[in-house]
């Protein structure tokens, strides 16, 4: 017999979730989820999330690519070219500039790329979900909620019962 994952039960609308949504977290779940094939406005603060911390990873990104473009053109200018032009210095921070303004963007994109990743756990190619059909319907028309096993609040019984009760249907058990 397979170890069961959780509980997925689908909505009927985007306002049908968004109450659903936060009826689950009130109740004290903390670990399920959503999903919906479009963005819904509000619905991680009404799943209790916080703030994305993707933009950390920009910011260490922005902050790398300024300083190694400041390096860069310092060591290029005093070390490993120095060329002497009109009693100019080898190196003053505005001539860096544009390297350094073209670096903290590359660096900043690929921070934010790195950190979604990281953040997202992708890629993820296997997900116990993946095997319901019914779940594969959200990517065109399905909302849905699913309650995963492994939450200490979770009983296969009562949150079936809690999920009904909040106008979830179709509710389906998922297997790993």
């Amino acid at each position: 017999m397979a170890k069961q994952f959780g509980l997925l039960a689908r909505f009927k609308d985007t306002p049908d979730l968004f109450h659903a949504a936060e009826k689950v977290r009130d109740a004290g779940y903390r670990k399920w989820d959503t999903f919906a094939p479009l963005p819904i406005h509000g619905l991680p603060a009404a799943q209790g999330l916080g703030r994305s911390r993707v933009p950390v990873f920009t910011l260490i990104g922005g902050f790398c690519g300024f300083w190694i473009g400041l390096l860069m053109v310092w060591y290029m200018n005093l070390y490993d070219y120095p060329l002497l032009v009109g009693g100019m210095p080898f190196f003053s921070p505005i001539f860096p500039f544009p390297i350094a303004y073209e670096l903290t963007i590359l660096l900043a994109a690929f921070g934010t790329l790195i950190g979604m990743f990281v953040m997202n756990t992708l890629p993820q190619h296997y997900h116990p979900l993946f095997n319901s059909e019914q779940f594969l319907a959200t990517s065109s028309d399905q909302f849905m909620i699913a309650i995963e096993s492994s939450d200490p609040q979770f009983n296969t019984e009562a949150t079936r019962l809690f999920l009904e009760e909040i106008g979830g249907t179709d509710i389906q058990v998922i297997e790993e």
